[in-house]
């Protein structure tokens, strides 16, 4: 059993011009690498294994990041299944000059832990420790079953945490 912060990632870095679009904003690819790298490195930390890139489930851009900025990547596992970790990755801009530090984007990737010939290995539980995390705990179970209903590879009615949101006893 390991804890959240077991995991945490931290990347900070600055936006240069070769990683900027015509608008001197940095490239959403760019800022997708930057995130996956984290991802990757806090999958390692909590499974101590090879991780490989399962999904991105969800990336929301909700701020442009200027060139010069700086910007900080932020990521720990939300929840541990079998062999798969969702990460929770938080994106941060910083505006020296300003002082001012802004949430730019957040993202949703799932890793899996594979052994040296590449087959899937358990990986530890997790236990959230503070309430943001907690929230991203119940959710990660959720937003698993749905993926899997829309794969087609569980029917709705199995989706027990699912329907506790819609159905009331």
């Amino acid at each position: 059993m390991k804890t959240p912060k077991e995991s945490l990632t931290v990347m900070t870095d600055l936006v240069l011009p070769s990683e900027t679009n015509p608008l001197n904003n940095l490239f959403g690819g760019e800022l997708l690498a930057r995130m996956d790298r984290a991802a990757s490195i806090t999958a390692r930390r909590h499974s101590n294994q090879l991780v490989v890139t399962a999904s991105v489930n969800h990336v929301s851009f909700g701020r442009t990041v200027p060139l010069g900025s700086i910007v900080t990547v932020e990521a720990k596992v939300s929840r541990a299944f079998k062999t798969s970790m969702e990460i929770y990755i938080d994106v941060w801009v910083n505006d020296s000059l300003v002082g001012q530090r802004k949430k730019a984007n957040e993202g949703i990737y799932t890793f899996v832990a594979v052994n040296q010939d590449g087959r899937p290995v358990e990986v530890p539980q997790l236990q959230p420790e503070t309430e943001e995390e907690k929230d991203r705990y119940a959710s990660a179970l959720r937003r698993k079953q749905l993926s899997l209903i829309l794969a087609k590879k569980m029917h709705p009615m199995d989706a027990t945490e699912l329907k506790a949101l819609f159905l009331k006893d």
